[in-house]
């Protein structure tokens, strides 16, 4: 690892007899190494992102392999620095990436497509679908080209979601996240619903950058930790727009009222220019402002 702060993603669909100690286990030993981020541990799987100093990172990573669960866990990194993560948080969960699909649904292992081949067949097969099972606010940040971004706001709600790609049923549609997990999921949710000709990115995103970069890709690559989204090394098509005025941003917010809190993107000049476009455009077009929004400082909250 060349980072002097290492951030690393992993996962892994492997059975777990006794999550909760596996929990208690992993607490212990992120703790006397100082690491932070998550860890969500199932009777499906492991799946982490955590961040700390490369000696402490390489001592984890060497422990955890040293499980045999674990012994062939691909590892992913990036750079990061000591407020990558606030916090450690480590905890059992019904999944390692909350799909609910409502029927039980193994992971797809068969139909993975290298970097390479993915980028071979994005050039040899123009007619190809290209499909994004990210959350719609990550693919505002950064896409492959031409790709189809679902319409969801979050993973759980990409079932039902589905149903509006029916007609995709009978096409190729090569499927991609930010680090591979949600796909092997997706990709066995949409095989469980007709779809006969489904692929997806072996590694994510994440690692087709180590490998090409940008080709084929705009913009950046949304993750869920303090730096929101990180970018490829060389030329980058920007895409993120800011939600009230369309200027070119990669910056995150929270909409600043409370009960909404959805994310957007939202350009620092903007901001400026109006205070109020802290909120996200569906709560700003309804009429509130800062003065009416329900949040911690509030002048309409009530203590």
């Amino acid at each position: 690892m060349a980072a002097e702060f290492p951030v690393i993603l992993f996962y892994k669909y492997v059975a777990i007899a006794d999550p909760a100690g596996l929990v208690a286990a992993q607490r212990e030993l992120c703790a006397v190494l100082g690491l932070k981020g998550r860890v969500l541990i199932a009777t499906e799987g492991i799946n982490g992102t955590l961040a700390g100093p490369r000696a402490a990172v390489d001592r984890y990573v060497a422990v955890l392999r040293a499980d045999e669960r674990f012994a062939d866990i691909e590892v992913k990194t990036s750079l990061g620095d000591e407020s990558t993560f606030p916090k450690l948080m480590i905890k059992v969960r019904p999944e390692i990436v909350t799909l609910g699909a409502g029927i039980p649904l193994a992971p797809d292992l068969d139909n993975h497509l290298s970097p390479e081949e993915w980028k071979r067949t994005l050039e040899e097969e123009p007619d190809v679908v290209v499909l994004d099972v990210r959350n719609r606010y990550e693919s505002a940040a950064g896409k492959f080209a031409n790709a189809i971004a679902c319409d969801i706001e979050h993973f759980r709600e990409l079932p039902a979601y589905a149903e509006q790609l029916a007609d995709l049923k009978d096409r190729k549609v090569l499927m991609y996240c930010t680090g591979g997990i949600r796909c092997e999921k997706a990709s066995a949710l949409f095989r469980s619903k007709g779809f006969t000709n489904v692929f997806q990115l072996h590694g994510g995103i994440v690692t087709y950058q180590e490998q090409f970069g940008n080709a084929h890709w705009l913009g950046e690559c949304f993750v869920f930790d303090q730096r929101m989204t990180v970018r490829a090394e060389g030329d980058a098509v920007p895409i993120g727009r800011c939600a009230h005025t369309g200027r070119t941003t990669n910056r995150f917010v929270n909409c600043l009222h409370d009960p909404c809190h959805v994310l957007f993107l939202l350009a620092e000049e903007t901001e400026r220019e109006n205070a109020d476009t802290r909120l996200c455009p569906q709560c700003f077009t309804a009429g509130l402002t800062s003065s009416t929004a329900d949040y911690k400082g509030s002048p309409a909250r009530v203590c």
